[in-house]
């Protein structure tokens, strides 16, 4: 190379260095998420069932409330009954999309609610202990001596039956577990570097729960939340097969199952229709919740 050539390379712009693109967390949990195609699949069913249930009135073929005792407990595919007809000869198909209205309520609301609650409660108890930490998980402990199942019939059935006090019910039966997993992993958080670190520098409690505490308890929280959903759903089914929920002719996954279940040796397949849509809804929930759970472990 000569003098002049090794000048003139000289004397060319530098070439600015490639930048790297760091992902944040959520960054990262999405670039897991994109390659788990079973959660993506489940994921877009369950976007499909809650979009079925909101466009209900549009999407409905019939008036789910019109009984016609001439059509009664039609088979699938009868004439435009496409599921067939109920024992009061509704159609099954509109009443399966409105029952997803009141189900998927039912499944998602109180899972809300019990996360608001029991994480406010579980945060506060793991931060401070002692004293708070005592009165607050004893109080869970009363709860959770009762089997979910059975503390949610005590309850409704106290309360009287009716969307908002099976919504009340729900919510109350979520709120312990749910605060048991934000104490345990408040205690863990309470006590790392940061948070004394920001205690040094005069933090505010306050400041200290929401800024530093709380972000890092969301990922378990919100991940065992998920899980919760599909339980919320059954409990409320289950409640509304006792008579214990919502009352007819509201139409609902449970309450049609229970109406339908002196059916079965007539038309096996129509009466087994809403416990499959509950079937189906459950495992997808609780596939997206493995999914989440498996992306926000940054261990992994």
């Amino acid at each position: 190379m000569t003098d002049a050539t090794a000048d003139a390379l000289r004397d060319l712009p530098a070439r600015p260095a490639p930048t790297v693109r760091v992902r944040g967390y959520w960054g990262s949990v999405w670039n897991r998420l994109r390659y788990d195609y079973v959660t993506l699949f489940c994921l877009a069913l369950i976007l499909v069932i809650i979009g079925l249930a909101i466009f209900a009135p549009w999407v409905a073929p019939m008036d789910p409330y019109k009984s016609s005792m001439a059509h009664r407990l039609k088979p699938i595919g009868y004439r435009n009954y496409l599921l067939g007809t109920d024992e009061q000869g509704r159609d099954m198909l509109s009443r399966l999309l409105y029952g997803g209205r009141v189900s998927l309520t039912m499944g998602i609301l109180p899972v809300g609610l019990a996360t608001i609650i029991g994480g406010l409660f579980g945060v506060v108890a793991g931060y401070f202990g002692g004293a708070v930490n005592m009165v607050i998980m004893r109080t869970m402990d009363i709860f959770f001596a009762f089997p979910s199942v059975l503390l949610a019939v005590a309850i409704s059935g106290s309360l009287g039956g009716g969307i908002t006090n099976q919504l009340l019910t729900l919510t109350v039966v979520l709120i312990p577990p749910l605060c048991r997993v934000a104490e345990t992993a408040t205690s863990q958080v309470r006590n790392m570097d940061f948070v004394d670190a920001a205690r040094s520098t005069g933090a505010s409690t306050a400041s200290i729960l929401f800024t530093h505490v709380l972000i890092n308890v969301m990922s378990p929280v919100l991940v065992y939340a998920s899980t919760l959903v599909s339980v919320s759903i059954i409990l409320a089914s289950g409640l509304s097969f006792l008579g214990l929920g919502v009352s007819p002719p509201t139409a609902d996954w449970g309450l049609m199952l229970s109406t339908l279940r002196q059916s079965i040796y007539v038309q096996p397949l129509v009466s087994a229709i809403p416990g499959i849509a509950i079937l189906i809804t459950s495992i997808a929930f609780n596939l997206v919740s493995d999914g989440l759970r498996q992306a926000m472990d940054v261990r992994a």
